[in-house]
């Protein structure tokens, strides 16, 4: 497969510190990638260096058969890089429609292309088209999860970058779940609801995810925690460890003794 993406022995220094030493990873066109490891490993400083967040210091990034570490961000983004960064970065004043019109301003396109781009977001994403009017900053963990991949996608990009996507709406951690209720501002509803209603967000964005790849219509290049997520939509994986990847291979040998190893704390 040809490489839509190529990152050749990349090293990232932040605040003097060397970070990534000597990453080398790629995404072919159409396929999903999980990039794994312990917290703190470098798997976000590996996304923002390739996104142009972050300057490399030494290595190669390739994008389309073009070398893309030296351009700025935005150029990168024009050229088919999709972004949704850890914490989502929304704009919590604007409205959902908003947030989302935002991402149409990247390329020029006629009316009927923008509006074909909205409805793709909606199929995927139904609660969207209900919460138009609604600030951003209001909406749950899970929806505004769902609102910046939405907007990520309406910037039609090639490759869609993901960290972390269904962090804190996983609703088998206590304080996940009492993060989701202060998110949800209603003080009446139940521990069990809030549960009930991470799991239906969560379950929402995986399936999102699923579906973009039954499409393939661009690649995925996915952080995630959770191992039975990746086992399920990835066609491959990469575990880092101090900033270099350990371990790599199609998502058969994400085993459990590998996940012991590599990822566990």
């Amino acid at each position: 497969m040809t490489a839509l993406l190529q990152l050749s022995a990349v090293e990232t220094d932040i605040g003097g510190s060397r970070i990534l030493r000597g990453v080398n990873l790629e995404v072919g066109a159409g396929e999903v990638v999980a990039l794994m490891g312990r917290n703190g490993v470098g798997k976000t400083t590996t996304l923002k260096s390739i996104t142009g967040v972050l300057p490399v210091r030494a290595g190669a990034i390739t994008f389309a058969a073009q070398r893309i570490d030296p351009l700025p961000s935005d150029v990168r983004a024009r050229a088919g890089i999709g972004y949704v960064p850890q914490g989502r970065d929304i704009f919590p004043h604007l409205t959902v429609e908003e947030n989302l019109r935002l991402g149409l301003v990247v390329h020029r396109r006629s009316r009927a292309a923008a509006q074909a781009g909205l409805e793709r977001v909606f199929a995927l994403f139904p609660v969207l088209k209900e919460m138009l009017s609604r600030k951003g900053g209001v909406l749950s963990g899970g929806q505004q999860q769902q609102l910046a991949i939405g907007r990520a996608l309406l910037t039609n990009p090639k490759l869609l970058i993901l960290d972390e996507p269904t962090e804190g709406i996983q609703p088998s951690i206590i304080d996940q779940i009492g993060d989701t209720l202060k998110k949800l501002k209603i003080s009446t509803i139940s521990e069990g609801e809030a549960t009930a209603q991470a799991r239906q967000e969560a379950s929402e964005i995986m399936g999102a995810v699923r579906e973009l790849k039954r499409a393939g219509a661009l690649a995925i290049l996915l952080v995630e925690q959770y191992v039975d997520f990746c086992r399920d939509v990835a066609d491959r994986f990469y575990a880092m460890d101090r900033g270099a990847i350990t371990i790599s291979g199609p998502i058969a040998d994400l085993t459990d003794a590998v996940v012991r190893e590599h990822l566990q704390v």
